[in-house]
């Protein structure tokens, strides 16, 4: 394949389809290098005394860890000055950041989940950042977290990094999934998959089991079934893969097919699930069905969802399209 850059992809991209503005552009470029800074401290890990705790709690009430902390300063003063947003929203922070007066506001939101997988950080397993842009709202003047309420088929960009054996960063403006490789040398994003496709159909599920006794009965009904394999009802072998890291575990799903499953259970019956909606559950279903896949909450399409709250929860069942339509029908029975 000819070395095309992230950069030129996104300019050839806006000249065939008209689909990238330039402020859109710098906007992607700018969190793409935050994503390099993030990939470099995440590379360091002890030598850079980044791992462990940091004694401090999100909003969600979980204990932060330092690198939770260093990717979210990385990803704000990132992305503050060049003018290209009007303000960010994280999941490690209670509310919005708006732009400070002294910098141009643009006319763009960020959403981002500075590092999925923060169990997984000191025992050197693939993390993640994810991100999500959407249009700010015509006539906005001050923002304010209403604004950002916009169901995921308002999105106009998402992707993530995963900061594994290689850095990569997936992304799409809505024309397809690309997927892009660091070169540590060059310091460059280098496009290494073009047009990622997910089967529709798969032999592996992600989910993590050890919260079966939790489940409600559309999902062990349908884990019942893999699990029964090629004797049981499917006549099929099923393998079942868990990293704990979204980010992880999505990038497998869009290389070779699979279901990831975060459904909610009976722990806390109050709660619609567990992800959240506009840091992971909206960019990840955009990057998804853009690659052919499916994601519902298990009753109905998540990029329909209105969002209610900034930080709201939701049930994910992402991937390959028919496996994803059958545990949802099962919901609906």
């Amino acid at each position: 394949m000819k070395r095309i850059s992230l950069t030129q992809y996104l300019i050839e991209e806006q000249r065939l389809n008209n689909s990238i503005p330039a402020e859109l552009r710098l906007l992607i470029e700018v969190v793409a290098r935050a994503c390099k800074t993030i990939s470099h401290a995440v590379g360091k890990g002890a030598l850079g005394d980044v791992l462990g705790a940091a004694d401090t709690e999100n909003v969600q009430g979980e204990i932060q860890k330092k690198l939770d902390i260093i990717s979210n300063e990385i990803l704000l003063q990132a992305n503050e000055w060049g003018g290209h947003l009007a303000a960010m929203a994280s999941e490690e922070m209670e509310t919005i950041h708006p732009i400070p007066n002294r910098y141009p506001m643009g006319e763009y939101m960020l959403l981002f989940d500075p590092l999925d997988g923060s169990s997984n950080i000191d025992v050197n397993v693939s993390i993640g950042t994810i991100f999500s842009v959407l249009k700010a709202p015509e006539g906005m003047a001050t923002p304010t977290e209403k604004d950002f309420l916009q169901p995921g088929t308002r999105q106009v960009a998402a992707g993530y990094a995963v900061y594994g054996p290689q850095t990569v960063l997936v992304l799409t403006t809505g024309n397809g999934v690309n997927c892009f490789t660091l070169d540590r040398e060059m310091g460059s994003w280098i496009m290494t998959q073009r047009a990622l496709q997910i089967p529709a159909d798969t032999a592996e599920y992600s989910i993590n089991a050890s919260n079966a006794r939790h489940w409600y009965p559309p999902v062990t009904r349908y884990v019942k079934e893999l699990e029964a394999g090629k004797t049981g009802p499917r006549e099929k072998n099923f393998n079942m893969r868990w990293i704990a890291s979204m980010v992880a575990d999505v990038h497998r799903i869009l290389n070779r097919g699979g279901i990831f499953m975060y459904p909610a259970d009976a722990r806390e019956p109050d709660k619609p699930g567990k992800l959240r909606l506009m840091y992971e559950a909206n960019p990840m279903a955009f990057i998804v069905e853009q690659a052919g896949g499916a994601a519902t909450d298990g009753k109905m399409r998540i990029l329909d969802i209105q969002p209610i709250t900034l930080h709201q929860r939701v049930a994910v069942f992402i991937g390959s399209r028919n496996e994803v339509q059958r545990v949802t029908e099962y919901h609906a029975a």
